[in-house]
C-alpha cells in the first residue's frame, strides 16, 4: 500500500492505474508470481509529479480506501485479487475491459443500527506516549499507546522502525494521510510509518 500511496503524485489516471498494479510487485514476489512490468515498477521507484484532474480525484480515493479495506478481510492471493478489483472503476473510466479479477471485497462493517451514533467531528490526530511495542517477524511494529489504543504498522510499508529503548520513552503522533490513511511520527524522530488501528 504504500507503494500505492506513492503513485498520488501522479497526474495522468493511466500512468496512475500502472503505477498502482505496480505497487503490487511485492505481495507478487511473495507468491512466486510473474513480476510486474517494467513500465510499472519504474512509475511507483519514481512517479512523475503532475496536476490530478479533479474528476478523477474522487475515483482514486476510493479506490484506495477499497484497497485498504481488503487488509482486513483477505491475505495472500485472495488479498492480491482484492487489490486489483479495487481499480476496476478506473479501468471503467478509462474505457478498458475489465481485467477478470476475483470481485474478493473487504466483508461489510456490522451494522450501528441502535447504537449511539459518533460525533461528526473526529480529532484529526492524536498525541499519547507508547506503552509497549513489538515487532512481528516481518520487523513490522503493533504499539500499544498509554491510552489503550493499538495500532499496527501495515504490511507494505517500506520504512523500518529501530527502536531499543523502554516504551514509555517514545512519544508519538498519529495524523490523518491521504486518502483515508493513518500516519505515525515518534516526536524528534523524522520517519512516518503508515499505520491502521487494531483496537
Amino acid at each position: 500500500m504504500s507503494g500505492a500511496f506513492r503513485c498520488g503524485a501522479i497526474g495522468d489516471l493511466r500512468l496512475w492505474l500502472d503505477c498502482y498494479y505496480g505497487a503490487a510487485q511485492p505481495v507478487r514476489a511473495s507468491l512466486g508470481m510473474p513480476a510486474a512490468s517494467a513500465p510499472q515498477l519504474a512509475l511507483v521507484a519514481t512517479p512523475p509529479a503532475g496536476t490530478i484532474p479533479p474528476a478523477d480525484v474522487a475515483l482514486r480515493d476510493e479506490t484506495l480506501k477499497t484497497a485498504l479495506a481488503c487488509n482486513a478481510a483477505a491475505a495472500g492471493r485472495n488479498w492480491l485479487d482484492c487489490f486489483y478489483a479495487a481499480a476496476e472503476p478506473v479501468r471503467g473510466r478509462l474505457g478498458l475491459k475489465s481485467s477478470g479479477s476475483k470481485t474478493q471485497t473487504a466483508a461489510a462493517p456490522p451494522s450501528n443500527f441502535g447504537l449511539r451514533p459518533l460525533p461528526e467531528k473526529q480529532p484529526d490526530r492524536v498525541a499519547a506516549r507508547m506503552a509497549k511495542y513489538e515487532f512481528n517477524r516481518a520487523h513490522l511494529f503493533t504499539v500499544t499507546l498509554d491510552n489503550g489504543q493499538v495500532w499496527q504498522q501495515i504490511e507494505g510499508d517500506d520504512r523500518y522502525a529501530r527502536w531499543d529503548k523502554r516504551a514509555s520513552s517514545y512519544a508519538v503522533v498519529i495524523s490523518r494521510g491521504m486518502f483515508g490513511s493513518y500516519n505515525l511520527q515518534v516526536v524528534k524522530q523524522g520517519s512516518v510509518y503508515k499505520v491502521r488501528r487494531a483496537s
